[in-house]
């Protein structure tokens, strides 16, 4: 019997033991192909030699330095890394340990960013429904997962939210890319001057949906469009990238496709590929300067930022990546999971959908094609899907409530950059095969 606090603890969960590229080994030797790279984190796969032995040189040298007596080389040299490759205006970084983590140093840093200029009257944020920002308290609020917010609705503080940008449930019949992107647009005025400009702090946003709604990916001129709201008003943009960023839709940032620069953006899972917990809050010069230049001391920190193996880690990582041209290889491999879904999926009666970018991609499951609609919420059909999957020697992330918080079922896939062909027709069958099995189950 395990003491561990499991996430289920009625499920018994393999154990884990060992990893090679795409899959990962349980302790009575089954494979399973990791199409989801755990949570869209393993972009390098499992096992690779050089980012083990950058960890035990830095942990050899140096493994820990509490950032109030020191900084670090190798978190020095991350930092350098990360702004050279980062948007326009983003000149400094904040090492945590992950991605909630990296929320919450983002909803400080653009609070006291308004303190330091004068401004101590703005306290609202405004954030998007069916997102997903964490599961801290203050990234909780913000975020729009029900089925975690409601057991803790209490305790969290009041959030603004605003609809999301998912063309395939919520943009209107025959309604262009640009008229649905600004009648969003137009709704986020619309709150911002009944909230009052005055008041608010900033507007939050997954570049491309996660987890919670499945790869959503947004219009053409969304981003700009909310760009200009936000400038129009002295909003802060704040981009999640924790997620989708770091290479895994096909650019190292997600917003370089939307043609947009954020004033804060939170990178975490590609960052340190899973080898160390690391996270990053990386912000504009706009918003830091008048902290420096003011108190001079940013009112926040944890026991292990900037923790110098972390840092070693992600360098490792991001270094292997940019020499072995992983972030066009996305874009490569991306194309051809795309193909192979929709080979697989295009006439099946149950998906409704099947979305993404790079390799970031998820199939949306219907119980009838003709009307969208949803199988209902109590078949779970969701956690079948993963059941299936992994008895088939397949990871893939699998949740519910992906319409509205209690309607809807998707299938989110985020394999490593490493992915090989083979192993992108292998996704699509076992898939294939895991939904038939799952549908089968719920129609009984």
């Amino acid at each position: 019997m395990t003491r561990i606090i499991q996430r289920n603890a009625r499920a018994h969960m393999p154990v884990a033991v060992g990893g090679e590229g795409c899959w990962v080994i349980d302790s009575e030797g089954r494979r399973y192909l990791d199409a989801s790279g755990g949570a869209a984190v393993s972009c390098l796969g499992h096992g690779h030699p050089e980012i083990g032995a950058a960890i035990k040189a830095q942990v050899d040298q140096l493994a820990y330095a509490h950032t109030s007596f020191f900084t670090s080389e190798p978190a020095e040299a991350l930092a350098d890394h990360l702004i050279e490759h980062a948007p326009p205006g983003v000149e400094h970084v904040y090492f945590v340990s992950g991605g909630s983590e990296a929320i919450e140093t983002a909803l400080k840093l653009a609070r006291q960013y308004f303190v330091e200029i004068g401004q101590p009257q703005r306290r609202h944020l405004i954030a998007r429904r069916q997102s997903y920002h964490g599961n801290t308290l203050g990234a909780m609020a913000v975020g729009h997962r029900e089925s975690a917010r409601r057991l803790f609705e209490p305790l969290l503080a009041p959030v603004t939210h605003v609809s999301p940008c998912f063309p395939y449930r919520y943009r209107a019949p025959g309604e262009s890319d640009a008229a649905y992107g600004q009648r969003l647009a137009d709704e986020l005025e619309q709150t911002i001057l009944r909230l009052g400009p005055d008041t608010v702090i900033g507007f939050l946003a997954e570049t491309v949906g996660g987890a919670t709604a499945g790869t959503i990916t947004p219009v053409r001129g969304y981003f700009e469009k909310m760009r200009a709201v936000c400038d129009r008003y002295g909003v802060l943009l704040i981009l999640d990238e924790v997620m989708c960023g770091m290479g895994r839709t096909g650019t190292l940032h997600a917003c370089e496709q939307e043609n947009v620069a954020p004033d804060i953006m939170v990178v975490a899972k590609g960052l340190g590929a899973g080898y160390q917990p690391i996270g990053a809050t990386l912000a504009s010069d706009r918003v830091y300067r008048p902290i420096a230049e003011g108190s001079g001391a940013f009112s926040h920190g944890h026991t292990y930022v900037g923790h110098p193996t972390a840092c070693a880690a992600a360098l490792a990582v991001q270094t292997v990546m940019q020499r072995d041209g992983l972030v066009p290889r996305v874009r490569e491999q991306g194309a051809k999971l795309q193909a192979a879904l929709l080979d697989a999926f295009r006439e099946h009666p149950h998906v409704g959908d099947v979305r993404g970018r790079g390799l970031f991609w998820s199939i949306e499951l219907v119980a009838e094609r003709a009307t969208d609609a949803p199988f209902a919420a109590r078949e779970r059909l969701h956690a079948k899907v993963k059941s299936e999957a992994m008895a088939r020697g397949l990871c893939v992330y699998a949740m519910g409530g992906t319409i509205d918080g209690e309607r809807g079922d998707h299938v989110l896939m985020a394999p490593p950059f490493i992915v090989n062909d083979d192993e992108i027709v292998q996704i699509a069958q076992r898939l294939r095969a895991a939904i038939d099995a799952a549908v089968a189950t719920a129609a009984s």
